[in-house]
């Protein structure tokens, strides 16, 4: 690793060293004879919080030095809140700071892709670089890769809820699923966690830390990218500082641009570049270089709401981290690498239909062994459980906006969250499935009162009201950059820059349609199989795996 002298000139530049950039820049760099230059924001992300799968809740719930903490804007269907918006930076992204869950969505998501006309993203073309990224401890098999940079671990038992959580889930009829990554999603079951013997296993972990000794790769943290260097409708290089009144910064590129900003950086840095919806460009005082009416929209997340049950056994993290507990959990974990630290405590959830006749499912839950409110940032005060209800394919579409030409100035985000009617529909059925759930006799043992939204919360108004009042996001923005094959489409199928030679965006912000569940996983994968397109290698065959045909509710 070496400092970036301003002039330098490189085959590709990457901008953001997240869960897209690492890959970029191990697999680009396999070759000797192909020079990387990676900039990035953030630091080197190696504190203990990021290597302790525990600490997820503190890095999630804090802005700073890995965490950007973005805010939106008023939300019309929220009562007019400003959600908060954590978003990883620094080395490893977002995958630093994520809750550290394996999935790569439904199967029938890819294939929409496909059938949109995107030839060689449907789940045959797709699997093989899921498996070549994964190395799953169980070893490979039609689904699960083996060898791959990213390690992907079976959840420990952990307490005695989880199990109990996927016994309840049986008695209420669902099918129990083992690999929701396999053959049928549908079901209650066990995550698989990317973490390796005890620690957070990011895409700096598995994929950066391993090759930064290479002499074609350079590093450079805390550089923020302003722009991108255009020369007649090409990109020929970036612009960089390392914050604000800094020294600028130019590092050029031979071959190509790579853009991996995340679903708010990547429009933000186009738009800034002068890429985007001209009008709104020239009013924030932007040269237009590329009228492109989509930069900035299609903006798709995972709206999710926490329902919470107090407990009757002191089994959950509050119990576990009162007084002096937490911080002997840290030391235990700093010397041992073992205890409480070691986990992530989301090791139980499901993926079910909000109405049977879904070819998917359409929502996702996650349990957690603690009262958890406001992403973490309020302290628990009782024991107690909260179950995630997150609605998997909302129809809701946002946008990513300049607040000013100054690059150091957030993006204006505006999902639009339920702002269309079948969303709110999935949300309210997402919490009467949930209480199904918990009201099976399997949780009997550590079931206390519903905590929130509470008992007394029955009718559409009031489950309507109080997801108004209390809805998050799960921290999964996609779509603002969408590839498509139609010529709206901001990128391609090979995510090259519509208008723009030799610039191209790969990352969460090109995908069209958000898919079922977690987005680490794809956004990886997407990685991988551009490393190839830029290298000129054949994609790897298509793998046939089979999905379940009829994932209905078995009663």
């Amino acid at each position: 690793m070496a400092e970036i002298e301003s002039g330098d000139r490189f085959d590709f530049v990457i901008v953001g060293a997240g869960s897209a950039g690492c890959v970029l820049a191990n697999r680009l760099t396999e070759d000797p004879n192909i020079t990387v230059a990676l900039l990035e924001a953030g630091g080197k992300n190696d504190g203990l919080l990021v290597k302790m799968p525990a600490g997820v809740g503190n890095l999630i719930a804090t802005k700073g030095e890995s965490n950007w903490g973005f805010e939106t804007t008023p939300q019309a269907f929220l009562d007019g809140r400003r959600l908060y918006q954590p978003r990883g930076r620094g080395w490893g992204g977002s995958s630093s700071i994520n809750g550290m869950i394996y999935i790569r969505g439904h199967a029938r998501d890819y294939d929409q892709w496909r059938q949109t006309g995107l030839t060689g993203w449907g789940y045959a073309d797709v699997l093989p670089y899921f498996k070549r990224a994964q190395h799953h401890e169980d070893g490979g098999d039609a689904y699960n890769g083996e060898g791959g940079p990213l390690w992907v671990s079976r959840g420990p038992p952990g307490d005695p809820i989880y199990k109990a959580f996927i016994q309840a889930g049986k008695q209420a009829g669902y099918p129990v699923t083992r690999d929701f990554n396999g053959r049928q999603q549908e079901g209650v079951g066990p995550y698989h966690l990317t973490i390796r013997d005890g620690e957070r296993w990011s895409t700096a972990a598995g994929y950066l830390r391993p090759v930064i000794g290479r002499p074609n790769l350079k590093i450079i943290s805390n550089a923020y990218a302003g722009r991108i260097i255009l020369e007649r409708k090409t990109a020929v290089g970036v612009e960089f500082s390392a914050g604000p009144g800094k020294p600028t910064h130019s590092v050029y590129a031979k071959r190509e641009v790579l853009v991996c900003g995340g679903a708010f950086q990547s429009p933000q840095l186009l738009q800034l570049s002068g890429i985007g919806p001209g009008e709104e460009l020239r009013k924030a005082g932007v040269a237009v270089e590329v009228d492109s009416p989509e930069v900035g929209r299609n903006l798709q997340d995972h709206l999710d709401v926490c329902i919470i049950y107090e407990m009757t056994k002191p089994i959950s993290m509050y119990s576990k981290t009162k007084g002096l507990k937490q911080p002997m959990i840290g030391l235990q974990y700093m010397f041992t690498k073992q205890g409480e630290g070691r986990t992530n405590h989301l090791h139980a959830g499901a993926f079910l239909k909000t109405r049977g006749e879904l070819d998917r499912p359409d929502i996702q839950l996650h349990l957690v062994n603690a009262v958890m409110q406001d992403h973490a940032r309020v302290k628990p005060d009782r024991d107690g459980f909260t179950v995630h209800a997150c609605q998997l394919r909302p129809q809701s579409r946002g946008t990513v906006k300049l607040a000013s030409r100054n690059p150091f100035d957030a993006p204006l985000i505006d999902p639009h969250y339920l702002s269309e009617e079948v969303d709110r529909r999935t949300m309210r059925d997402s919490v009467r499935i949930v209480r199904d759930i918990v009201k099976q006799s399997a949780l009997d043992l550590y079931r206390g009162a519903e905590f929130k939204p509470g008992a007394h919360i029955r009718t559409d108004s009031e489950i309507d009201a109080w997801i108004r009042q209390s809805a998050e996001t799960i921290y999964h923005p996609v779509g603002t950059v969408r590839m498509g094959a139609d010529d709206k489409a901001p990128v391609d199928g090979e995510l090259r820059v519509r208008g723009v030679d030799k610039l191209r965006v790969i990352d969460a912000s090109v995908m069209p349609t958000l898919v079922g569940g977690n987005t680490n996983a794809p956004t990886i994968m997407i990685a991988e199989k551009l490393a190839d397109i830029l290298r000129g290698k054949p994609l790897l065959a298509p793998l046939d795996a089979p999905i379940a045909e009829d994932e209905r509710v078995a009663v």
